[in-house]
């Protein structure tokens, strides 16, 4: 079969992605009776990193791990895209000793053009553009609280950003309700929407888009946030601070959601900027489930691209 690449939300189709939360729930309760099947038996995975991380170096390489296979960090001054060495030549070399590759990386160009000259798969782990494995595992931590999406109101609070592109897109798969409260000026990129839309047309999704926070957050199952300044932003933090301060997920806004709301994050948190200590540490939050399910959502990924080889 023709190799897929899991550059982006929409790279799965709708029924590709609730395959993937039920193999990832499979997986999930083998890692927890301690059984690891061998379904990468003897497979390796290049990890490249542009940008540092707690939790995708970790979940990368366990899951390897877990999966009978192995997970080869490859750091910046390794690997040095596009500048040590071209990205096709990079390909070239990775597609003859590896059998998946994961990049994080800034521009998403990077992980475009890793996935047209490599003959293996390429897992976007993050870019500037998405940030689509961590959206599969936000999405798989809700399936496990709520059992179903049906009727499911998430809302967005902050920076329209790679991880916002990711839940705008994979809500619109799902069928849910999304709503983005960003200030003016941050808004998620019009590409983005008008993709999502189109899927949202076929699937019944509802994608609001709005500088009004309480608009967002009133009567939703889940209010989601991430840091202001992402990383290459931080000469902006300061000035963007000004902007965000009323995007703040704090017990006052938690107010205006359902009662019990979900409280999200995909880390790392700058606690007292975009989310109080109050709520990020409340009965509500899932930010640490979310962060363990990177681990099995991830390891059903790279299982399911090997599977289609």
């Amino acid at each position: 079969m023709t190799k897929r690449d899991y550059r982006k939300v929409s790279d799965f189709s709708t029924e590709e992605i609730h395959h993937l939360f039920q193999l990832a729930l499979t997986i999930k309760r083998e890692v927890k009776e301690r059984r690891f099947v061998p379904r990468l038996a003897d497979k390796n995975l290049a990890m490249i990193f542009e940008k540092p991380s707690l939790r995708t170096r970790c979940t990368f390489e366990l899951a390897m791990r877990q999966a009978g296979g192995n997970g080869l960090y490859l750091g910046p001054s390794e690997v040095g895209l596009g500048k040590r060495e071209s990205v096709y030549d990079i390909a070239k070399n990775l597609e003859r000793w590896f059998d998946l590759v994961m990049i994080r990386t800034f521009a998403q160009k990077n992980v475009d053009d890793l996935a047209v000259h490599a003959s293996i798969p390429v897992i976007n782990a993050l870019s500037d553009a998405e940030h689509p494995c961590q959206a599969m595992a936000d999405f798989l931590t809700v399936l496990e609280k709520r059992g179903s999406f049906d009727g499911f109101k998430l809302a967005y609070v902050g920076d329209g950003n790679n991880i916002c592109h990711s839940l705008i897109t994979l809500t619109a798969q799902l069928g849910c309700e999304i709503r983005v409260a960003t200030p003016d000026g941050y808004q998620p990129k019009e590409a983005t929407l008008v993709e999502a839309r189109t899927i949202a047309a076929k699937t019944g999704a509802t994608i609001l888009i709005t500088t009004n926070p309480v608009e967002a957050v009133e009567g939703v199952d889940a209010v989601y946030t991430d840091v202001w300044a992402s990383m290459g932003q931080e000469a902006e933090a300061a000035e963007r601070r000004k902007y965000f301060l009323p995007f703040q997920v704090n017990a006052e806004l938690m107010r205006a959601a359902n009662p019990g709301a979900f409280v999200m994050h995909d880390l790392p948190a700058h606690r007292g900027e975009e989310i109080t200590d109050e709520i990020i540490d409340s009965p509500q939050s899932i930010v640490f489930d979310q962060a363990e399910n990177r681990l099995h959502a991830q390891k059903a990924i790279l299982v399911y691209l090997d599977e289609l080889r």
